[in-house]
């Protein structure tokens, strides 16, 4: 009798809890989903959910090839002390309104020297109606036997990046370079190929360099000087990288738009790593570029091993290339590269490449079918200079496209990349 009292006193308070959490239950589900913050927060969870990250490194992607059926060059042509005015000459023989050009007069000529160049960038006629040239105001020094001349070219590069519009190829020459067919060859010659092909030329094989220039190390101090002197020798050695493999080649090349950007934003680090090795190396303009480009997957197999040069060394080669003159001509135009070094200030071959490959007028340049459209000065005219498309082609063209046509083609061309 007791124990069915203690369950009667039970059910009696059991039923209304057990509806009392019910209803509760039921008041709180109302409030929570009927109210306007959950469906926001819902949401913003599913955002979250299918957004990607935006890290810094998402948006530093390589650019797309431009959509122009004519390609455009950008160019960096530097020099030093005494080299204005071969410095004039080249930029108007390689003058083109579809590139970009930036001129480098080292930090160690004289201010009268760089102040009559840049006033000629300036106002030359024909450049100051395009307005596609210009100089690099902040200068460098540069010491050859350094990575001043790396340095020079990645600061002049990047200026042609933010500046230059779109272009797709850049190419680096010096005041004692010049131009063995004309922009308009050499622009042509370029239409039919892959606009992520890398002109350098490269080896793995580096021989002599490894006990030379690898294992020593040194210090430029045209990186914090203001004027030039010999790199200084540091008594250690230091052991060859492993973590990269070291290539080596020409110093003069043209790379593609989205390796250059790639060696300037560096998105895997690779190109800050590898420039901080070369930082220490004696003649880090013919091994920097080489080591990224090999040793970075996406751009390995856009390599072609050539430099587009003609340059005549010794056997072995020693540090400097041969001064050409007449006597290489007809060997300048049997390579059919698209430029050669080195030649001395005003050397009679000079006027000869003018002549009988360039067809270079009186005031030094090619009368390409833009020059016709320079004289009106209009923005709609300038428009068309800058976009023309049409081209005059000479034999340069067959010369380049013959080189061209035979590294492309080669049996061992897609088993010959980085080796």
């Amino acid at each position: 009798m007791e124990t069915n009292s203690k369950f009667q006193k039970k059910r009696k308070w059991f039923l209304p809890l057990v509806f009392s959490l019910l209803l509760t239950a039921l008041v709180v589900f109302i409030t929570v989903f009927t109210s306007p913050h959950f469906f926001s927060s819902q949401l913003y969870r599913n955002r979250l959910k299918n957004r990607i990250p935006h890290f810094v490194e998402s948006k530093l992607t390589v650019s797309e090839a431009s959509g122009d059926p004519v390609p455009r060059l950008a160019y960096l042509i530097s020099g030093s002390t005494g080299d204005g005015k071969s410095l004039k000459r080249a930029l108007k023989a390689l003058y083109h309104p579809r590139n970009q050009y930036a001129v480098h007069l080292d930090l160690e000529a004289p201010v009268a020297e760089r102040l009559e160049l840049a006033d000629f960038v300036k106002n030359e006629p024909v450049f100051k109606s395009v307005g596609n040239v210009r100089m690099v105001s902040r200068a460098n020094l540069v010491t050859y036997r350094g990575p001043t001349m790396v340095s020079n070219t990645l600061h002049a590069a990047a200026i042609l990046l933010k500046e230059g519009g779109d272009w797709d190829w850049f190419i680096n020459l010096s005041a004692s370079d010049y131009p063995l067919v004309t922009q308009d060859d050499l622009l042509h010659s370029l239409i039919s190929i892959p606009r992520n092909l890398n002109f350098i030329e490269h080896t793995s094989d580096i021989g002599w360099k490894e006990y030379q220039r690898a294992k020593p190390v040194i210090i430029d101090p045209g990186l914090y000087s203001l004027h030039k002197s010999d790199v200084f020798w540091v008594s250690e050695k230091r052991s060859v990288p492993t973590a990269y493999k070291l290539f080596t080649g020409s110093a003069w090349m043209m790379l593609s738009r989205p390796f250059i950007e790639y060696c300037l934003w560096g998105w895997d680090n690779l190109p800050r790593i590898v420039l901080m090795y070369y930082a220490n190396f004696l003649s880090s303009p013919e091994g920097y570029f080489h080591t990224v480009i090999c040793n970075a997957d996406e751009f390995r197999n856009t390599t072609v091993n050539h430099d587009l040069h003609f340059i005549s060394w010794d056997n072995p080669p020693k540090q400097h290339p041969h001064f050409l003159n007449l006597i290489d001509f007809q060997r300048l135009v049997d390579s059919n590269a698209p430029f050669a070094r080195k030649f001395g200030h005003d050397d009679p071959v000079l006027d000869k490449v003018d002549s009988d490959l360039l067809g270079c007028n009186a005031d030094g340049y090619f009368p390409g079918s833009w020059f016709d459209l320079i004289g009106n000065n209009s923005t709609s005219h300038m428009h068309n200079v800058t976009n023309t498309t049409e081209l005059k082609q000479g034999p340069g063209a067959e010369r380049l496209k013959h080189l061209i046509h035979g590294l492309l083609t080669a049996p061992d061309f897609d088993t010959s990349h980085c080796v």
